[in-house]
């Protein structure tokens, strides 16, 4: 059974797929989990947010790993959020009976990382697709992103330009390297600052229903 706490909104019937919700630096699994509602009001879909395993002194809320440097994550840490993540994405999988196929990571900041570090990893099975808020591919010795196994993979990144915490620049690369790998993704950007734009929310849910369109037993 996995380590991680997480909250969960069920599906109105048998769900289309599975939103994965990964929150960003010192919050908690309830701060994304009404994003749910948001992205698909129709509750077609099992949605998922778990809490970051780190507690950090003096620091509110939980941390998915330490930063020494924005854009470069802590190996040891990283390793371990993605260990412990790889641990409840299998155990939800097997319970939902919903596959990786029909799943969606997403998250914000901290958690928008985690999403890239879990969708684009080879030795993991490839989700639909990845819903990135304000966050970057990350850059850790010994993980490396296997674009060439994500071929079909959709990702959707917002970020804003006003960013003081993870400059859009970041997202801005995520997207050219997604792009030139042959991926499909849908870029927004707006003047906010380190925020999810509620104006990039209708978009976004437009696209989670491309992602995983309805009748997943067809």
């Amino acid at each position: 059974m996995s380590a991680l706490a997480f909250v969960e909104r069920p599906a109105a019937s048998e769900p289309d797929g599975l939103l994965l919700l990964h929150h960003g630096r010192g919050t908690d699994e309830r701060d994304l989990i009404g994003l749910g509602d948001v992205l698909d009001p129709e509750r077609r879909l099992h949605v998922v947010a778990p809490r970051a395993p780190l507690s950090l002194p003096g620091s509110p809320g939980y941390h998915w790993y330490l930063v020494p440097r924005v854009g470069f994550p802590d190996p040891g840490t990283f390793a371990a959020a993605q260990a412990a993540l790889a641990e409840l994405h299998d155990e939800l999988w097997q319970r939902t009976g919903v596959p990786p196929s029909r799943t969606v990571l997403g998250g914000f900041s901290m958690g928008c990382v985690m999403s890239y570090a879990m969708g684009l990893d080879g030795a993991r099975p490839s989700p639909a697709g990845i819903l990135g808020f304000s966050g970057f591919i990350p850059t850790v010795d010994g993980w490396q992103p296997d674009f060439e196994s994500r071929r079909g993979l959709e990702a959707f990144v917002a970020h804003g330009r006003r960013d003081p915490v993870i400059s859009v620049e970041f997202a801005r690369a995520a997207v050219e390297r997604m792009q030139a790998a042959g991926l499909a993704v849908s870029y927004h950007e707006s003047d906010v600052g380190h925020q999810i734009d509620p104006e990039h929310l209708p978009a976004a849910a437009a696209w989670l229903r491309g992602a995983l369109p309805g009748d997943a037993a067809g």
